[in-house]
């Protein structure tokens, strides 16, 4: 008999195939994240659930089913805050995600974000399409460079590498970086502390989610940032204090920001939605679609690991 596994979001289509060749699956149609009900009767009624982002499978979830018949959380995505990995470790669930395939297409997001803010691109387009554009002019929106700046990438793991390869090669940016340890890297790039990282022309934020980055930069953070400089987060949301940020730039503190996560998505702050000066992407991060075909069937490798005896690659 094969495992009962639900997928609870919908996923590109050859994910979907390839799992109906290994699963009784069970496709849940909804875009939303998983009810309160709905958590706690994946773990009572499946071998296996495919969670992702918003799916909360809290500590309170994991009290309220005593003995769960899922044995293992694939989830599709590399950030699994939304997931208490001890919780689950204590009622025998096994843990995974899918590091690897988003990295590119993530560092790519940071990239694009740098640029747009920068550059006013997303303030430009909404003049444009309102009708008020009425001809180039020298000093019409002027905006910040961005090659031959400075960067400084807080996290330094795949995707902050990754960043700061574009950033290096792409800009002939001087890299900077803060991160738990120092890293051997192909590159000029150095290591420093918080606030001097937090001091670049560039703030991009990679980091992991998770207890350990909650609220890593707040206001005593950004305190450390230039009143030229532009803050990017395309790591977790709840990693920044999104009113600090707001208040932040509210001041004229900082220059700009540039967000694809938010702390409590999809509600964003109100009071970034009205900043011409931020650049609010509706997390974008891995949306390509070959990206997120091979982010599904790692997770599916995860699963049949698992089912076979293995240890799962990708076990967290």
């Amino acid at each position: 008999m094969k495992p009962r596994l639900l997928i609870t979001r919908p996923l590109p289509q050859s994910v979907l195939d390839a799992a109906d060749q290994q699963f009784e699956t069970v496709k849940r149609g909804a875009t939303s994240p998983l009810s309160a009900q709905e958590l706690r009767a994946a773990l009572a009624d499946f071998d296996a659930v495919l969670p992702t982002l918003g799916d909360a499978f809290s500590a309170d979830v994991f009290a309220d089913v005593p003995s769960p018949r899922a044995r293992i959380l694939a989830n599709f995505g590399v950030g699994y805050n939304h997931i208490d990995a001890s919780a689950a470790r204590a009622k025998g669930i096994i843990v995974t995600n899918t590091p690897g395939a988003v990295t590119d297409a993530t560092a790519d997001i940071a990239i694009t974000l740098m640029l747009m803010t920068a550059r006013r691109a997303g303030e430009g387009e909404r003049v444009l399409r309102s009708g008020d554009w009425h001809g180039w002019s020298p000093t019409q929106m002027l905006g910040l460079p961005v090659s031959g700046q400075s960067v400084g990438i807080i996290g330094m793991g795949r995707i902050g590498q990754a960043i700061a390869r574009r950033c290096h090669f792409g800009f002939g940016m001087d890299v900077r970086y803060f991160n738990r340890s120092a890293k051997s890297l192909d590159f000029s790039a150095r290591a420093v502390d918080l606030p001097t990282a937090m001091a670049a022309d560039f703030v991009v934020i990679a980091v992991s989610g998770g207890a350990h980055s909650h609220h890593l930069i707040g206001a005593d953070a950004l305190a450390h940032m230039r009143r030229t400089g532009i803050f990017i987060n395309i790591s977790r949301g709840d990693v920044v204090d999104e009113g600090a940020l707001a208040q932040a730039l509210a001041r004229g503190q900082i220059a700009g920001a540039g967000l694809d996560v938010y702390e409590a998505e999809p509600q964003i702050t109100p009071a970034l939605l009205g900043m011409q000066n931020v650049t609010l992407l509706p997390h974008l991060g891995t949306a390509v679609l070959a990206v997120r075909a091979a982010m599904g069937m790692m997770a599916l490798d995860n699963l049949t690991a698992f089912f076979q005896g293995r240890t799962p690659p990708n076990t967290v």
